[in-house]
């Protein structure tokens, strides 16, 4: 089969074409992941239902549970196909099931539902982070992908927001309502993003689409492959935990639910907001670095939050969090797009990214196990840290400078990523 290559937008308003959709579908995947969390404390009280403890974790680790084979099959798409296909498909299989999963009448239905968006969130992941990769100029990728992966916290300020106004005035459901929207960027998503693969990309060989995932391991790449699944492990059960447990966390630390949805604002916030700033030192050079920092950071900040702070130094520091946890997987991304050439960028984000969904399966129900069996206030803000301190310690074996292996013998070298 012969597939003609569409090169990716390089200036002017193709790029701000593909930064402005990229936000646009990562606000909705924002949106989807952190309604959960914003509900859960409704949801715990909702005794139609008789949810108990343990059902949050149950909830999020359904979620998840899809999210690896969303990704993995999204990532071989796009290489195969393109993007505009995949993408198409995700949008619109997301939006229905949001729809599904408001009007469930059963708890055992909304968990369904709930399968379902996670696999249209895996799948987005791997597919805009690619879209977005493509049509951003060598020197400043990071910053294009954190422009459009900071809009993930954007959409969970929203949820956030949304759930600060009508929580628990309206039913909690109605906020997945809202999901069902985006159906409106599929026409969108068909007209804007190119149908063909990436200009590099191998179309004289029979047999290569059946061998992209065996070449994530060959001895160039097998090391660096295996690394950023290990730390996207880590990153994603420190992503999940915090998203789906933090206004839960918090509020038994002995907050209100207006105060604890306020906390979980200001971590999205500042993950939207410092994620522009530190992008800007990671393009400089500083790639591995920052991200490293982002989760030592992370660490820091989520156990300062089981201290007794002054709320204003509290709110800072939930930024802080944000900051570090979100933004350290938004930077993990940049690392994994940086490391891999264009005809395999979307394998090596699914599978990395596949792997660590394995990770958000795990991270909800890891809390929740944690917080059962510990009774302090602190245990679940040390559960949270815990991830973050491994994925630092992961992000360190990782050669200083991450760009594509030197050995990759089909790869054009001048469509390689730049790290400066």
């Amino acid at each position: 089969m012969t597939t003609t290559p569409v090169p990716a937008p390089a200036t002017g308003r193709g790029q701000t074409g593909v930064l402005i959709l990229g936000c646009l579908v990562f606000l909705v995947d924002g949106y989807d992941l952190y309604s959960l969390g914003t509900v859960g404390p409704s949801l715990l009280h909702y005794q139609a239902w008789g949810a108990g403890s343990g059902t949050l974790g149950m909830l999020g680790s359904v979620t998840a549970l899809s999210m690896p084979f969303g990704s993995v099959l999204a990532g071989w798409g796009a290489d195969r196909m393109g993007r505009r296909t995949p993408l198409a498909i995700a949008m619109g299989w997301i939006s229905l099931s949001m729809l599904g999963t408001a009007i469930a009448p059963t708890l055992a239905l909304f968990a369904a539902g709930r399968f379902c968006t996670g696999l249209g969130i895996g799948a987005l992941a791997p597919l805009v982070s690619a879209y977005a990769t493509d049509g951003a100029p060598p020197r400043r990728r990071t910053l294009h992908l954190a422009i459009v992966l900071g809009f993930v916290p954007v959409g969970g300020s929203i949820s956030g927001l949304l759930g600060r106004l009508l929580l628990p005035g309206l039913h909690f459901q109605w906020l997945f309502l809202f999901g069902a929207v985006p159906a409106l960027l599929v026409p969108v998503i068909w007209r804007m993003v190119p149908a063909g693969r990436t200009a590099d990309a191998d179309t004289g060989e029979a047999g290569r689409e059946r061998t992209r995932l065996a070449e994530l391991f060959v001895p160039g790449s097998r090391r660096g492959t295996v690394l950023f699944a290990v730390t996207s492990f880590m990153s994603m059960v420190l992503v999940f935990s915090t998203t789906s447990w933090l206004p839960t966390v918090m509020m038994k630390s002995g907050y209100d639910l207006s105060s604890s949805l306020e906390f979980s604002i200001a971590f999205t916030i500042g993950a939207s907001v410092g994620g522009l700033g530190v992008s800007l030192l990671a393009d400089r050079g500083h790639l591995k670095f920052v991200t490293l920092g982002s989760f030592l950071l992370a660490a820091a900040a989520l156990y300062t939050l089981s201290t007794p702070q002054p709320r204003p130094v509290l709110l800072v520091v939930s930024a802080l969090a944000g900051l570090g946890s979100l933004n350290g997987l938004n930077l993990l991304i940049s690392c994994m797009s940086a490391f891999y050439r264009p005809r395999l960028r979307g394998t090596g984000l699914g599978f990395g990214l596949g792997v660590g969904r394995i990770g958000a399966i795990a991270g909800p129900s890891y809390v929740s196990a944690v917080t059962a069996l510990v009774a302090s206030p602190k245990a679940g803000f040390v559960a949270f840290m815990v991830p973050a301190v491994l994925g630092a310690a992961t992000l360190a074996l990782l050669p200083r400078r991450l760009s594509p292996p030197a050995g990759d013998p089909v790869s054009a070298p001048e469509a390689a990523p730049v790290v400066p």
